[in-house]
């Protein structure tokens, strides 16, 4: 029988890593097959053109800080942001689309004209002139 101190190390750590892995790697499943779903669902919805306004806009920044484990003088920071509009339509409904900054940046809240979507995916906004 081995001490306390060294088996339970040699026992523990490894079950300890192996359910980290499982954990991770349930975590990645999930959200593929989470992503997986959503696009057959956007595939399978009609492609609709409704009249629309545009009433709210948000973004959403992540930061990250990398390290390199070689060199701790030696790193760098990326970030990454999602855009999002909010646009009503004649029933008073709201949907919130996610689309690019490009996108984003052509549309200002108040703008009216015509939203076409299919589900979750935002395919375009033409604004009509307001007089």
């Amino acid at each position: 029988m081995s001490s306390f101190g060294g088996g339970f190390m040699f026992d523990f750590v490894p079950a300890l890593v192996t359910i980290g892995f499982v954990v991770i790697l349930g975590f990645i499943i999930v959200q593929a097959v989470k992503g997986i779903s959503q696009w057959h669902s956007n595939n399978q919805s009609p492609v609709l053109n409704v009249y629309a306004t545009a009433v709210a806009k948000r973004a959403n920044t992540s930061y990250y800080h990398h390290h390199n484990a070689d060199n701790a003088a030696m790193s760098h920071a990326s970030s990454s942001t999602t855009y999002y509009v909010t646009f009503e339509v004649e029933s008073g409904d709201r949907i919130e689309l996610k689309m690019s900054g490009e996108q984003f940046g052509l549309i200002v809240e108040g703008d009216k004209g015509r939203l076409t979507f299919q589900g979750t995916r935002y395919l375009g906004f033409d604004r009509k002139n307001q007089a």
